[in-house]
């Protein structure tokens, strides 16, 4: 199977990086990072790196596609290339996937419309503006498309990936190997659970 990670300027390392361990251990996976470029892609830290080895250009036919996000809103249109990427390569895929605001270039490309998706809590309602009905799950699958909530929720969107792919024993073979147990020490993962002026603080930072 032909894996395209789509890589642009600010993504969120942990979007991408988290569904690559995963999905890189499904038996004859073959993953590709690509961007409009190939070359060196910056996080939006700034601080990491990967590089993606093909340009989109190149890439015309990948089996699965995955968008990952990046902070705040990340206007889909500063990007139409990869947005026009996605139209183009979506007619083809056997899956075609997101992590937290990833969403949006879907959404961007047409291929959400009127359809269940989610993405991170601090961009659902441009998610909605967008066309797709959005489902607060963390992941949320319609057909091929299977989007996954905020950044972390990526390497449950790629276990539940694979075990439709590979089987349930196959996904759980990888996520006792990558000892994927979580036990955070705190119940703020979600904005139903964390203190309402955490909340509102994260909020006004991302639509900032």
């Amino acid at each position: 199977m032909d894996i395209a990670i789509a890589l642009y300027e600010g993504f969120t390392a942990l979007d991408a990086i988290g569904p690559y361990e995963v999905l890189g251990h499904v038996p004859g996976a073959q993953i590709t990072f690509v961007a409009a470029r190939p070359g060196p892609v910056r996080n939006d830290q700034g601080s990491l790196t990967l590089v993606a080895e093909a340009s989109l250009a190149e890439t015309t036919a990948p089996d699965l596609v995955l968008v990952p996000g990046g902070p705040g809103r990340v206007d889909p249109t500063t990007h139409a290339d990869l947005v026009a990427w996605l139209r183009e390569v979506d007619a083809a895929t056997t899956w075609t996937t997101s992590v937290c605001t990833g969403a949006l270039f879907l959404a961007a490309a047409g291929l959400l419309t009127g359809r269940p998706a989610t993405t991170h809590w601090t961009a659902r309602a441009e998610l909605a503006r967008l066309g797709a009905t959005v489902v607060e799950q963390r992941v949320v699958r319609d057909g091929k498309y299977v989007t996954a909530a905020g950044v972390s929720a990526g390497i449950d969107m790629a276990l539940t990936l694979v075990g439709v792919m590979a089987g349930d024993l196959t996904a759980q073979a990888i996520q006792l190997g990558i000892e994927y147990d979580p036990q955070p020490p705190y119940q703020c993962g979600s904005p139903d659970t964390a203190p309402a002026e955490l909340v509102e603080f994260l909020r006004a930072r991302a639509a900032a």
